[in-house]
C-alpha cells in the first residue's frame, strides 16, 4: 500500500523550531512527527511512502524501516503553492490509490489501520470529539478547523462539504484531521477535478480559495463530492493532533504521554 505525505511547507508558525528544519522534523515527544506518522502507517501496511517535499527538504529524515520503500518528490515553488497544488507534483504516484496525510499531524496507529480497511472511493478520517483539542488553544481558533459536515449515517453516511469557515460548529459531524483514503476511482476522481481546475490556470479562483495555487485539499475534496463521488467518513474520537503552534507542540507532547504509544 502506497501513503503521500505533503510536506513542503515551511511552517512559520512554529516559529524557531522550523528554522532549521522542515515541520515535519520537528520533534514531538521526543521523535520527529514523520516518525510517529511511519509507524502508524506502517501499521496499516503500508509499505511504499512517497514525500513531496520543498522547504529544507533535503533535510526531511524518514529513518530506516524493514518493508518501507521511500522516494521524494520535489516541489520548486513551495513558498507559493499550498496543499492541492503541492499533492500534484506526485501525480504520476496516485494511479493505483493511496493513503494521504498532512505532515503535521500525530494519530494513532489503529485510525491509520481503520481508514486503510475501509471502502468505498474515498475515505476522510474525521473526529467527533474535535471540540476537545480546541480547549484553550488560543493560537489555532475553531475558524481554522477543517470541519465536516456529514448526511446519514453507518454505511450511508456521506460527507458533503469540508474546509475551514465552510461548515458551521453547530451542524459539523466533525473536523477533517487530514488524513484521508484515495482507491483508485477516487485518486481519479480527484486527477479529473484536478486537471479540469489546472486547465484554467493556476490563478484562477478555486472553491473557497482565492486560485487554485493556494486551494487547500478539502477545496479538491468538495469538487469530488461535487462531481458525484461519495467521500465516506472514518470517525475518530480524539487521538490525535495538529502542531501548527508553539502551543499546539506543548499540547502534543502532553496528548502523546497520555496516549501512551
Amino acid at each position: 500500500m502506497k501513503a503521500i505525505v505533503v510536506a513542503a511547507g515551511r511552517g512559520k508558525r512554529l516559529g524557531p523550531e522550523t528554522a532549521e528544519i522542515p515541520k515535519c522534523m520537528v520533534c514531538v515527544g521526543g521523535r520527529p512527527i514523520l516518525h510517529w506518522q511511519l509507524d502508524a502507517l506502517s501499521a496499516a501496511g503500508v509499505d511504499e511512502l512517497v514525500i513531496v517535499r520543498g522547504y529544507l527538504g533535503d533535510r526531511i529524515d524518514p529513518g530506516a524501516r524493514a518493508g518501507l520503500r521511500v522516494r521524494f518528490v520535489e516541489n520548486p515553488d513551495w513558498a507559493n503553492n499550498n496543499i492541492f497544488t503541492s499533492l500534484f507534483y506526485a501525480e504520476a504516484e496516485m494511479a493505483t490509490g493511496f493513503l494521504f496525510s498532512y505532515s503535521d499531524i500525530v494519530f494513532s496507529p489503529e485510525h491509520a489501520r481503520a481508514l486503510a480497511a475501509g471502502a468505498g472511493p474515498v475515505g476522510l478520517v474525521v473526529d467527533r470529539r474535535w471540540r476537545d483539542a480546541y480547549e484553550g488553544r488560543t493560537l489555532h481558533p475553531v475558524s481554522e478547523a477543517e470541519l465536516a459536515r456529514v448526511e446519514a449515517t453507518g454505511a450511508a453516511a456521506r460527507v458533503t462539504r469540508v474546509g475551514k469557515r465552510l461548515v458551521s460548529a453547530e451542524e459539523a459531524a466533525g473536523e477533517f484531521i487530514g488524513l484521508a483514503r484515495f482507491s483508485p476511482e477516487g485518486a481519479e476522481a480527484l486527477r479529473a477535478v484536478w486537471r479540469s481546475a489546472r486547465s484554467a490556470g493556476l490563478e484562477k479562483p478555486f472553491g473557497a480559495a482565492a486560485s487554485l495555487a493556494q486551494a487547500y485539499l478539502s477545496d479538491g475534496l468538495n469538487a469530488v463530492a461535487d462531481a458525484g463521488v461519495p467521500l465516506s467518513p472514518s470517525f475518530i474520537d480524539g487521538g490525535w493532533r495538529e502542531i501548527d503552534t508553539e502551543q499546539d507542540l506543548a499540547r502534543a507532547e502532553q496528548a502523546i504521554a497520555d496516549w501512551g504509544f
